[in-house]
């Protein structure tokens, strides 16, 4: 992992809305096919830094972004067609957003913007993403039924599987299980570690044993700064450069 090449690179990104400036001086690179980590309290950045990445200041003319992103060497900012730079990197909220549309169709809407018409092709996508998202047993008898009529937890899944079917090289994960139950988290914790060998993963998350379970590097957000980055192991038993990261980690404060 530490000869991977870096999927993704930033340099100086500094992110404000408005006047109020929310990360600042920011660099790390992410490997290609690892989980990096990305901890800290509420209001650190953490959500502003995966929203620059996929260039979602554009629908809030308040955000502005500064510095340079780069996905395969390219940044982000000279792709000009956004929604292709998009196929290539997923992102999966904290609350589940089912479209309202049956299982299926949730799935199979990307490919079909993509161009595919073949049903047997669509079949085959729709199960291989929701197999990948650990959902194709539960729903493979009603995948006519409405997505928003699964359990929270299925919905997260089926989220995770409708970011899946666009074939991203990276995922994006912000607080994924807010909103779902401690056994339906340990399911998408399994899911995560197996996705790594397919593709590179971000997990913002305030929860520090999960990242301690899944990411192979963590950074640690605090009031719109990069604190830390290290290895995940290292910062959680004490090889830290900044007390602060100690702090955080053992739960003195967050």
């Amino acid at each position: 992992m530490v000869d991977a090449p870096a999927k993704l690179a930033v340099e100086g990104l500094a992110i404000r809305y408005g006047d109020s400036v929310v990360l600042s001086h920011v660099d790390l690179e992410v490997r290609e096919h690892e989980i990096f980590g990305i901890i800290g309290p509420a209001n650190a950045g953490k959500t502003s830094f995966l929203k620059a990445i996929n260039r979602m200041d554009e629908f809030n003319a308040d955000m502005h972004v500064d510095g340079a992103i780069r996905f395969d060497g390219r940044d982000v900012r000279q792709w000009r067609n956004i929604y292709a730079l998009r196929s290539r990197i997923g992102v999966v909220f904290p609350l589940p957003v089912g479209l309202p549309l049956s299982v299926y169709d949730n799935v199979a809407l990307a490919p079909r913007l993509s161009g595919v018409r073949d049903k047997a092709e669509l079949d085959a996508t729709v199960e291989r993403c929701l197999t990948r998202a650990a959902l194709w047993d539960e729903v493979k008898d009603r995948l006519d039924s409405l997505g928003s009529l699964l359990s929270g937890g299925q919905q997260q899944r089926l989220t995770i599987a409708r970011a899946l079917s666009q074939d991203p090289e990276l995922l994006m994960l912000d607080e994924f299980s807010i909103a779902v139950d401690p056994v339906t988290t340990m399911r998408i914790e399994d899911v995560l570690k197996e996705l790594r060998s397919h593709i590179t993963i971000i997990l913002v998350t305030n929860l520090v044993q999960q990242a301690r379970r899944l990411a192979d590097r963590t950074a640690f957000f605090l009031g719109g700064e990069c604190v830390e980055i290290g290895d995940t192991e290292d910062l959680f038993t004490g090889e830290v450069k900044d007390p602060r990261t100690r702090d955080y980690v053992e739960g003195k404060f967050g």
